[in-house]
């Protein structure tokens, strides 16, 4: 084949895919999870604050470090495996033990990680879950180990991937702040597939817990909502008032038009993000492929009933937002136009007014060119008077004669040249 230049993007495109390989995770053994986010702007976080604190964690034991800007690593650290993952709001640590603790999800379990090491993390923890895996030749003792190890009333169990495995868990904090979730393999199944279901549940367990945030998000905007809404209501009775001013309403309905506005602005990434989530925790559910585990509900029936509300209230929120944008953006065109229409109405009434004056005005100089042409006229027959005055003696004309025989003639020539004068300047 001839030699022809790849993409600059074609093989971290094709490498993409397999950045974040599923662990393989023998039975019976255990795992600790922890994902951690910033409290504050986690998408605009440090990465390198990231990193830095996974590098602290592998020196601790003289473990290598990740390729520079890797987003995924996964290596021994002491008797374990850790692997680490770098999110858009969070990054994820999950450590993998062999062996069962003796008393089933005992904390001790989660200290693999360094006391000294949590406290410096640069976040907070979203959430944290012990797993057991256990290898289960039957169905026989399942279902009194979920009872003794999980809340009842919140249980979820069920058969999955073709009855290869049982998964349990009730999605409660422990007293000692994780949450619980118990694996238990057929001994055919192989290392890959279990890892492949820890790791899933992992991922049911972080994007539940990161789409609550929304839900979070919607509880602080309910009384700012109920605000916008009393004063949306109040304007727009405003505007079926006759006597209220149409600017200054337009001009309050404007000001709260910019508080949703800007309201909708800081809301959209969590709302965008919260629906995302939604998407992914169903979908990992989904490749389960659950199946009923001794009529118990499964993990697919409890998040109808827990989570799909929690859901439908964020996407309720988000429509109420955008319904109150829009409800105040139509408000906002009827009161421009009724303020157009009130001003068109004004400019008329000042059109009117205009021409009126310009009408008096035209009369006025009508009037003021009359009383000029006399004005000038006057002393224009007092220099022709001068004129005239050696006639007097020369033909014996009265002087009062002169003056009304050159009135008229001096009258009529001055009219004429004002008269021109004014059609030039016209």
């Amino acid at each position: 084949m001839s030699t022809i230049a790849d993409h600059p993007l074609r093989y971290a495109m094709a490498n993409e895919l397999h950045a974040r390989p599923f662990p393989s995770v023998d039975a019976p053994s255990r795992a600790a999870y922890l994902a951690i986010k910033p409290a504050d702007n986690a998408a605009g976080r440090d990465r390198a604050a990231d990193r830095a604190h996974l590098i602290d964690l592998l020196d601790r034991f003289g473990a290598q470090h990740p390729q520079p800007d890797a987003t995924h690593y996964f290596g021994t650290i002491g008797k374990h495996q850790l692997k680490w993952e770098s999110h858009t709001e969070f990054v994820t640590y999950t450590i993998f033990g062999e062996g069962l603790a003796e008393r089933p999800f005992d904390a001790a379990t989660f200290g693999v990680f360094p006391s000294d090491w949590l406290e410096k993390a640069p976040g907070t923890r979203v959430t944290s879950a012990l797993i057991r895996i256990e290898v289960a030749e039957g169905d026989d003792g399942i279902i009194e180990k979920a009872r003794d190890w999980f809340v009842p009333e919140s249980l979820a169990i069920s058969r999955v991937i073709e009855n290869d495995l049982v998964v349990a868990g009730d999605f409660r904090i422990d007293t000692a702040g994780h949450m619980r979730f118990a694996i238990f393999a057929r001994p055919r199944v192989g290392n890959r597939r279990v890892g492949r279901v820890v790791q899933r549940l992992c991922e049911i367990e972080t994007y539940k817990a990161m789409s609550m945030l929304g839900l979070t998000r919607v509880r602080e905007l309910g009384p700012k909502m109920g605000e916008f809404d009393k004063r949306l209501t109040s304007l727009l009775e405003d505007m079926r008032n006759e006597t209220s001013h149409a600017a200054d309403v337009l001009q309050s309905l404007l000001e709260v038009s910019a508080e949703i506005e800007n309201t909708i602005a800081q809301s959209s990434f969590r709302f965008g993000a919260t629906g995302a989530y939604e998407q992914i925790v169903n979908q990992r559910i989904q490749v389960l492929r659950e199946e009923r585990f001794e009529g118990r509900q499964t993990f697919s029936e409890f998040m109808m009933r827990r989570f799909d509300p929690a859901m439908r209230t964020v996407k309720s929120t988000e429509a109420r937002l955008q319904a109150m944008s829009e409800r105040a953006l139509r408000a906002g065109d009827l009161l421009r136009t009724r303020v157009d229409v009130d001003r068109s109405a004004q400019n008329q009434e000042l059109l009117q007014s205009m021409d009126k004056r310009a009408d008096l005005q035209l009369r006025l100089q009508r009037t003021v060119e009359g009383l000029s042409v006399v004005a000038i006229s006057y002393y224009a027959v007092n220099l022709v008077m001068y004129l005239l005055a050696p006639l007097e003696e020369s033909f014996g004309l009265s002087k009062a004669f002169m003056a009304a025989a050159a009135t008229p003639v001096v009258l009529l020539l001055v009219w004429l040249m004002v008269n021109r004068i004014r059609k030039h300047m016209e």
